[in-house]
């Protein structure tokens, strides 16, 4: 991403949706590239907050691969931005016709040199339940 974050950060809304922009750039054209442009080398990469993390380049790739030649639409926009943190709510469909949507939550930690060092998502999507179930008993 080439932006200097400093040590402590922080970021700012527009250096996030920045970097998201550059994420779907990237996602998009499936350029793997891209993953070293928006990710430190040792980042961490959560499909799911209870899924054990992607690290590093190498997995993180694994992973966009899952997408590869897919058709899809994708709006952002920021939550919270607080230091060296970000929250983004992101809107994802798949298909032409619409066959799934999603709406994510990302969970952004930067690092001093604006790539991302900690990823986390909280996806959601229609006809799915959300809520714990409630013990028996």
């Amino acid at each position: 991403m080439g932006t200097e974050l400093g040590e402590n950060g922080p970021v700012d809304a527009e250096t996030v949706m920045r970097w998201v922009a550059n994420y779907e750039r990237a996602w998009r054209a499936e350029d793997l590239a891209g993953v070293e442009r928006l990710f430190t080398e040792d980042a961490h990469y959560r499909p799911s907050p209870y899924e054990p993390s992607e690290v590093g380049h190498d997995a993180i790739k694994a992973f966009w691969l899952d997408d590869d030649g897919k058709v899809f639409t994708m709006s952002a926009a920021p939550v919270a931005v607080e230091g060296r943190h970000a929250v983004v709510r992101v809107e994802v469909g798949y298909g032409e016709p619409l066959r799934q949507e999603y709406r994510d939550l990302w969970i952004m930690r930067f690092a001093s040199d604006g790539r991302v060092e900690d990823f986390e998502e909280w996806a959601y999507w229609p006809g799915r339940s959300y809520s714990a179930e409630h013990p028996s008993g």
